[in-house]
């Protein structure tokens, strides 16, 4: 059996990893093909590509300035579809290039098993989609329970297999109190998310600073490369007032801990994406900010039609986390509102029991072994 897969991104790399893994507990002799990252590389073997340093981009503009790129990459996998006639083609979410790819595919082999795992987020932006996407799609594996019943509705046979990071992050609990005086901070994983987002934070820092002197910050790098610019970008920030140079101290960035922090700190402030689910996941109370180019953003208003961006409040169907997003991230606002969730213990726990909740609704713990399951079953 071979399996040709297409992940875009690293969180896509994290996902389609695990469900390699859960494929070869099912057929030891499966084979994968495709392009990927690195942990999917690792297990496929040689003739996987690696492309996510240049597949990995964020925003419009990143995306016509590479337009060139994305175009021969497109050509080049659907010539290694049609040459290598995999028993499946999975996509994993990167919607942009994949739900462009799965319909040239129907054209070019209107027979070839087409799978999609971690659904588009057409709910979102263009529900008219759906009904498109039956066409070309065989089978639609979804993360969140309200995505199966719009994709079944327009005729697609979706499965709802649970949410991948319910089966990663139990590894990652710790037993630790909270230091009632740490607050977190997670600017995101992408260059141009933190250079928009970081000195956000780092002005909000004042305002809660002035509330308890005694306050100090964690920040989570998701690399070396970022805890460098946001090193950068600190030591540039006006220090604190009145003890200058000494209140650098106060905060802290770390690589690879972003699990840690989220159970050591007592609030956060977080970049909407799916940071916001593992902070509901460890219970940490925060706020959420996000913030791009002003191109990227009014581009976004155009078709984006949902009422909240963090999922968080998706999940809840309601404003339970604060939401701060391009022209309202004013830091005085946004410490203020986390001031408040450090200050008001029933506001605090009224949050975590909502957290508690969601988490709740997003399965078991075994997306990738039923993804696995699903995806079997349909090659038949």
């Amino acid at each position: 059996m071979t399996i040709y897969f297409v992940a875009g991104e690293v969180s896509a790399d994290n996902h389609g990893a695990a469900l390699m893994h859960s494929l070869r507990e099912l057929d030891a002799d499966v084979r994968f093909i495709g392009r990927g990252g690195p942990q999917m590389r690792a297990i496929a073997g040689e003739r996987f590509k690696d492309w996510l340093g240049d597949a990995a981009v964020l925003g419009l503009w990143e995306v016509i300035r590479k337009y060139g790129y994305f175009r021969e990459q497109f050509r080049e996998t659907l010539k290694e579809i049609q040459k290598s006639k995999p028993d499946a083609v999975v996509l994993i979410d990167y919607p942009g290039f994949n739900l462009r790819l799965a319909r040239a595919l129907r054209k070019q082999s209107p027979k070839q098993k087409i799978i999609y795992y971690i659904s588009p987020q057409v709910w979102a932006w263009n529900r008219g989609r759906v009904r498109k996407m039956a066409r070309f799609l065989d089978l639609m594996l979804c993360i969140f329970p309200f995505e199966a019943e719009l994709y079944n509705t327009s005729g697609l046979r979706t499965v709802f297999v649970g949410h991948p990071m319910i089966e990663r992050l139990p590894a990652q609990k710790i037993e630790i109190e909270r230091d009632p005086n740490l607050i977190g901070l997670f600017p995101g994983s992408r260059l141009r998310e933190v250079r928009q987002i970081f000195p956000v934070m780092l002005e909000s820092i004042h305002g809660l600073r002035k509330q308890n002197w005694n306050l100090h910050f964690e920040v989570a790098a998701a690399s070396q490369e970022l805890a460098a610019e946001m090193e950068h970008m600190w030591h540039r920030h006006p220090a604190d007032q009145p003890h200058g140079l000494k209140a650098r101290a106060t905060v802290q960035i770390k690589v690879g801990e972003t699990a840690a922090i989220m159970q050591r700190a007592f609030a956060g402030i977080v970049a909407s994406g799916s940071a916001t689910l593992e902070a509901a996941y460890f219970r940490l109370p925060f706020v959420l900010i996000y913030k791009v180019a002003w191109p990227t953003y009014l581009a976004a208003r155009l078709v984006v039609n949902v009422k909240y961006l963090g999922m968080p409040n998706v999940l809840a169907e309601r404003e339970i986390v604060p939401e701060f997003i391009q022209y309202r991230t004013k830091p005085k606002a946004i410490a203020k509102a986390l001031w408040q969730l450090m200050e008001n213990a029933d506001a605090r726990e009224q949050l975590i029991s909502e957290f508690d909740a969601i988490i709740g609704k997003l399965g078991t713990g075994e997306a990738s072994k039923n993804a696995a399951g699903a995806i079997i079953e349909e090659i038949g």
